[in-house]
């Protein structure tokens, strides 16, 4: 018993030390950007063990240099509440496990229909921008209890120690916009071939759309959801508040 005691002791200290670790890494983040994410670290080494060189565009731009219809499209497509919030969103959360009960109750269903065919559930998320900056700067992409509660933990660390205008600042120049393409500079040169301060809101709704499955977009470019999506995000444009 002893000897497990002093285990648990040790796992303890240990668990304290990361997160003394998280929060000094948070707090530098105030005057230095970090330099890579956990997240594209992971995307570097699959791209360069499947194709044994590494493609990559990312270039570091303040805020300022950012169009503002970039910022408000990002907002209104990935955290309407990002300016309201203290980095999650309970209500966003809680429609996203309804949607995602839903949704595998009908995967069911048609499951029993046809037993010899798979079926596929697509799971939504309801992270907010802080929860997904935390899961890319320092966590992996699997799906676990303890995964989620330290992005948790950590989303409300950013808030607490960054200013909103700094998350999403870094959250925009370190977000994947596809195949080893990183932030809004060189997701901007990459579609439109301009700054991203010369986006106009027709381009930006078209990046934010991308989000949530880039590598897939960045293939499908000119397809029909990506269209009707960008109107609705540019009707919501106007309604977003800025940090």
């Amino acid at each position: 018993m002893r000897a497990l005691g002093r285990w648990l002791l040790l796992l303890l200290w240990a668990l304290l030390g990361l997160q003394l670790f998280f929060v000094l890494r948070i707090v530098s983040m105030n005057w230095i950007a970090p330099e890579s994410t956990s997240f594209q670290r992971s995307q570097a080494w699959r791209i360069v063990w499947r194709d044994g060189q590494l493609p990559w565009r990312q270039d570091s731009v303040s805020l300022a240099a950012m169009a503002k219809s970039l910022q408000r499209a990002v907002i209104a497509s990935e955290d309407s509440a990002f300016t309201q919030h203290s980095g999650i969103w309970w209500q966003s959360l809680e429609n996203a496990w309804e949607k995602n009960n839903r949704a595998k109750a009908q995967a069911e269903k048609r499951a029993q229909r046809q037993a010899d065919k798979p079926v596929a559930v697509k799971i939504v998320g309801g992270s907010t921008i802080s929860q997904q900056l935390a899961k890319n700067l320092f966590l992996s992409g699997e799906r676990t209890l303890l995964r989620k509660a330290q992005e948790m933990v950590l989303a409300l660390t950013l808030e607490l120690l960054l200013s909103k205008s700094r998350i999403l600042e870094i959250y925009l120049n370190n977000v994947e916009w596809g195949e080893g393409v990183f932030g809004a500079e060189a997701a901007a040169q990459h579609y439109f071939g301009k700054n991203a301060a010369r986006l106009n809101a027709w381009e930006s709704a078209r990046l934010a759309v991308m989000l949530p499955r880039p590598r897939y977009f960045e293939k499908l470019a000119k397809s029909a959801y990506l269209a009707r999506r960008a109107e609705t995000i540019m009707a919501r444009m106007n309604d977003v508040v800025l940090p």
